[in-house]
C-alpha cells in the first residue's frame, strides 16, 4: 500500500491554549481532526502507531467524548 503523507504540515499554536491535554495530545487531537489514520499520524511523528493510538485515546477521556 503506497502512501502519501506530507513532510510537512502546519500546526496553528492556538491549539497549545488548553493545558489541559499534553503537547503530544494536542497535536494528535489536531491532525486526527483533519482525518489523518494513526498511521499516517505515527509515520509523521515518528512514533508507533500503538502510540498514537493510546495518546488520541487518552485526550479523548480528558474531553469526555465516547469511544468510537
Amino acid at each position: 500500500m503506497d502512501m502519501t503523507v506530507p513532510k510537512e504540515v502546519m500546526i496553528p499554536s492556538s491549539i497549545f491554549r488548553d493545558r489541559s491535554v499534553s503537547v503530544l495530545e494536542a497535536i494528535v487531537e489536531y491532525l486526527k481532526g483533519r482525518d489523518m489514520t494513526y498511521h499516517e499520524i505515527a509515520i509523521l511523528l515518528n512514533r508507533d502507531d500503538r502510540t498514537i493510538w493510546t495518546v488520541y485515546s487518552r485526550t479523548k477521556k480528558k474531553r469526555g467524548m465516547k469511544n468510537g
